[in-house]
């Protein structure tokens, strides 16, 4: 043995998800070997584009390719590439631990599940390529050799938590994968990776499309019966963007989908386009059908490729996609743009700018087309992602208009099914000016809000916006078609009530003048927590609740803020009573004969109190507001 081989343990995640992948429950093998070709593919496109940019770079790029090497005898298959290859060092960061967010939360849902089905979609989310060689195999052996150094590097586990790593003087350029498969049996007969006909129908599946060659040595009979090797490439090589949409089958958009997003899902939606005149450039682009674990992760992949010429430059390219629609998946191929592109390049490039702006709006607008089209489609997409694409009410002010046409919102006039802005407009109540909407934490208890009673009283429909992201947005649309959107936890408000007909002038004033003393002894005894004390107009079973001044920020955006590290004082809020409830009304018997009994004091906490838990808030001090609770309880009794 050499001395200079190394055992070095990998890194303690990529261990637990080596004997995960060793004892999975996954049947499916074939995605080890689509990785392994992915990754292939992916090391010639850096090689070739590393060649265009160094000109000192002493490559060969005359036969990129990729061969795929079957030994019955050996039990071994081996995928070997001549593209940019792996140093030392990269060898070690690449394989010996996993640099990927959400790691930690794909192991614990992988142990937490023991289903195959879910095993399967797990394992394709994430794309944990490499590491599902050891599915289907006793021992790994990699040998590569990056392009412009001497010396390789051989690397090589049996998957049990540690590997070995030695140099080799005459490793070619590239890199080579030997899975060592596992002993044959009777239950993976259908998995047999040395017959050449399965190695045919993995590839035509999963990697048809590659730009590369795929190559492999079978032996076939000549006209006398003699056999004869021969050399056969496997894929079409056939770049899916460039040709017109009649002349390819959907099953091949939908497996180049499944190789750029590692879904084993069918993509939700296609959309190709084709820019020409000054500035060209081709696009296919996917919608996918449920959203990625890593949708609202800061180091999170945008999912398009961004080629130049055919030229692979990036698989992350975020400048091509507004951050709302990072959930797009597929590839932008420009024709104009420098192989030598930078993250800080891309930022400023006007053409990049221009892209990202039609690209946006072709997304909308091929939602818009499904929503009219096809509701059913459009609903499963809004389920997944409309929480992100409503972000784009807050990023991208030139698309406020569209993103406002595709956004559906559940309402107090449906139980399950959404409703449009626009189909609200249609169904407002004769003289309504208000598009009216509760922001809260769940439905229920917006729902159940002491706010909604005067609008249930009188048949208006109230939009329920439970995303963290409603609570932001609004403050942001100050109307749709001519309808202000209005809150309807914020400001006074003037509504009609079952009859029609609002409420009396002189006998609002009349009660106000009545109650006058009560409100005022209110806003005294509650100073700390209320900024003022009024009758209310929205109240019809609830003794009181508690209202954001129009132009304070509301407690559902104020836990956003402070969710996100953002803290502050919380603004003080209106008090409103029901001037018809019974406990108010002995309130004020109660004040105007013992004005100054102290017992007074704790039921005003107490209805306080009541308000804040009635809209689903917390208290400053719930322990005190028991004991006082308890003692009228004890007292009543």
């Amino acid at each position: 043995m050499s001395t200079n081989v190394e055992t070095l343990e990998f890194q303690a995640e990529a261990r637990q998800l080596l004997d995960l992948m060793v004892h999975s429950v996954y049947s499916n093998k074939d995605i080890f070997l689509r990785e392994l070709i992915s990754n292939a593919s992916d090391a010639l496109d850096k090689l070739r584009l590393v060649a265009l940019i160094d000109k000192d770079l002493a490559v060969d790029t005359s036969d990129l390719h990729i061969d795929v090497e079957p030994d019955k005898e050996r039990r071994t298959l081996t995928v070997r590439d001549n593209g940019i290859g792996m140093s030392r060092d990269e060898v070690v960061t690449l394989i010996g631990t996993i640099a990927k967010s959400g790691t930690a939360d794909l192991l614990r849902r992988m142990k937490e599940s023991n289903d195959a089905a879910v095993a399967k979609d797990l394992i394709g989310q994430f794309g944990v390529g490499f590491y599902s060689t050891f599915m289907v195999s006793d021992r790994v052996t990699l040998v590569t050799r990056r392009a412009g150094e001497e010396v390789g590097t051989c690397w090589e586990s049996q998957g049990e938590g540690t590997y070995t790593i030695e140099p080799v003087e005459d490793a070619p350029q590239g890199t080579t994968v030997t899975v060592h498969l596992k002993p044959a049996d009777e239950e993976d007969r259908l998995f047999d990776y040395t017959e050449e006909r399965k190695i045919r129908e993995v590839v035509k599946r999963y990697s048809n499309f590659i730009a590369w060659p795929i190559r492999m040595m079978t032996e076939s009979a000549d006209t006398e019966g003699e056999t004869q090797l021969e050399v056969v490439t496997l894929n079409s090589m056939k770049a899916l963007w460039a040709r017109p949409r009649a002349e390819v089958k959907d099953d091949e958009y939908k497996e180049f989908y499944k190789h750029i997003s590692h879904d084993w899902n069918d993509p939700l939606e296609i959309i190709q386009m084709k820019a020409e005149g000054a500035f060209e450039y081709e696009a296919l682009l996917f919608l996918p059908p449920h959203a990625p674990y890593d949708l609202f992760s800061r180091d999170s992949h945008s999912g398009v490729h961004l080629y130049v010429k055919r030229v692979f430059i990036m698989d992350d390219c975020r400048e091509l996609m507004p951050p709302y629609l990072r959930f797009v998946k597929g590839v932008v191929d420009a024709q104009d743009l420098s192989l030598n592109m930078s993250r800080e390049i891309l930022q400023q490039d006007r053409q990049i700018q221009l892209m990202r702006r039609r690209l946006a709006k072709k997304v909308l607008a091929t939602v818009r087309d499904m929503m009219a089209q096809d509701p059913d489609r459009y609903g499963a997409f809004w389920r997944e992602f409309g929480h992100v694409v409503k972000e784009g009410l807050l990023d991208d002010p030139d698309n406020q208009g569209a993103i406002l046409d595709i956004s559906s919102f559940a309402s107090t006039r449906h139980d399950e099914d959404l409703t449009t802005l626009q189909e609200y407009v249609q169904r407002m109540k004769e003289g309504q000016e208000e598009i009216y909407f509760a922001t809260g934490g769940s439905r229920s208890t917006v729902e159940n809000s002491p706010h909604m009673e005067a609008f249930q009283e009188g048949g208006y429909e109230v939009l329920l916006l439970t995303d963290p992201v409603d609570a932001i947005w609004v403050d942001r649309v100050p109307e749709f078609e001519g309808k202000r959107l209005q809150s309807i936890a914020k400001g006074e408000l003037d509504i009609a009530g079952k009859d029609g007909e609002k409420a009396d002038e002189s006998q609002r004033e009349q009660q106000e003048k009545e109650f006058a003393p009560l409100l005022s002894w209110l806003a005294e005894t509650l100073k700390e927590q209320v900024k003022e004390v009024r009758l209310s107009s929205r109240l019809t079973a609830s003794p009181a609740c508690l209202v954001t001044d129009l132009h304070d920020m509301s407690p559902t955006l104020e836990n956003v803020y402070r969710a996100m590290g953002q803290q502050g004082p919380r603004a003080k809020r209106i008090l409103e009573v029901n001037p018809a409830h019974q406990l108010v009304t002995e309130l004020r018997a109660a004040h105007e004969e013992r004005a100054g009994d102290e017992s007074l004091a704790e039921v005003a906490e107490l209805l306080y109190g009541a308000a804040v838990l009635a809209e689903g808030g917390d208290l400053q001090d719930s322990a005190r507001f028991a004991r006082l609770l308890a003692g009228r309880l004890a007292r009543a009794v």
